[in-house]
């Protein structure tokens, strides 16, 4: 390197700083934490954790510095596959109208139904969810090898027994299931009103379709499975670390389960709001303008 004998030994006995200490430190917090989460955490959540667990105040900037230079990074999502739609027997009007907020536990409540592949095999397992959309909680869910009316009934039952009770807004698509009149009769006699989603709008079962892609992301697309029992088990267990243990931002770091269960024992319940999507305001903002010019002409 052409540098003097004395200044390498002089750097080889150096006494390291107190920011070069705190670096090794966190450098094998991060290589613990993403292979603890399976590679799932980006700098923002890997910051977020490392620092409610570990009860730190680490700078984003410096944990992707070091992640950068350990060559750790999160997983990259696939592109969603298409479906054809079909013709609902019964339909209802979209109620909730993207409105994703909620003020209290079992207000809101939305489902739908996905399905997962066992590679190079014909084999399925289906997923029925429902989620509450103020904590955004896995209410209930059914897995089952046929999509059928029994997997939706089966998930609301389970989701209405566990919340004796509860009348929210219960928003689907037009999947069949969801307008069957035996499904219809069922949301009338507990007093629940229906919602959906409109025609080739998946964005108006947004936190739904969210879920799907942070199961699949962070767990699915992550291992090659090879049976339906491995496939299944593994489901089970991420819907409990998504309740129980997986950190939420909006949540001020807290998981699912903790607010739910703070919310249904507190006097005043603590409001989440959702954070204003620029992107969104902006679309709108176009759209309204184009319309006035429309107008106009």
């Amino acid at each position: 390197l052409e540098l003097p004998r004395c200044s390498y030994y002089k750097w080889l006995h150096r006494k390291e700083t107190k920011e070069e200490l705190e670096n090794h430190e966190l450098a094998q917090l991060i290589l613990e934490y993403d292979e603890r989460f399976n590679h799932i955490l980006g700098y923002r959540r890997m910051t977020r954790w490392i620092n409610a667990l570990n009860s730190k105040h680490y700078n984003r900037k410096r944990v992707r510095r070091l992640m950068k230079l350990l060559g750790v990074k999160s997983i990259i999502r696939k592109k969603r596959d298409k479906y054809e739609s079909t013709t609902p027997e019964i339909s209802a009007e979209n109620v909730l109208s993207r409105d994703f907020n909620a003020t209290r536990p079992n207000e809101k409540w939305t489902t739908d139904v996905t399905e997962f592949k066992v590679a190079g095999t014909k084999k399925k397992l289906y997923l029925s969810a429902i989620l509450d959309l103020y904590d955004r909680s896995v209410v209930s869910y059914v897995i089952s090898t046929r999509n059928d009316n029994n997997l939706v009934f089966r998930t609301y039952e389970e989701a209405v027994n566990s919340n004796p009770g509860a009348t929210p807004l219960f928003h689907s698509d037009r999947g069949f299931q969801y307008t069957s009149k035996a499904f219809q009769t069922k949301l009338s006699k507990a007093g629940i009103r229906q919602s959906m989603s409109r025609v080739g709008r998946c964005i108006d079962n947004g936190p739904t379709e969210g879920f799907w892609g942070i199961i699949k992301s962070e767990m699915y697309y992550l291992k090659k499975y090879d049976s339906l029992e491995e496939l299944r088990e593994d489901i089970i267990q991420y819907i409990y670390f998504y309740n129980y243990e997986r950190l939420q931002e909006r949540f001020d770091d807290r998981t699912p389960m903790a607010v739910r269960i703070a919310a249904l024992t507190a006097e005043n319940v603590t409001q989440y709001p959702i954070k204003e999507n620029k992107r969104i305001q902006k679309y709108y903002a176009n759209l309204k303008s184009k319309q006035e010019q429309y107008s106009i002409a």
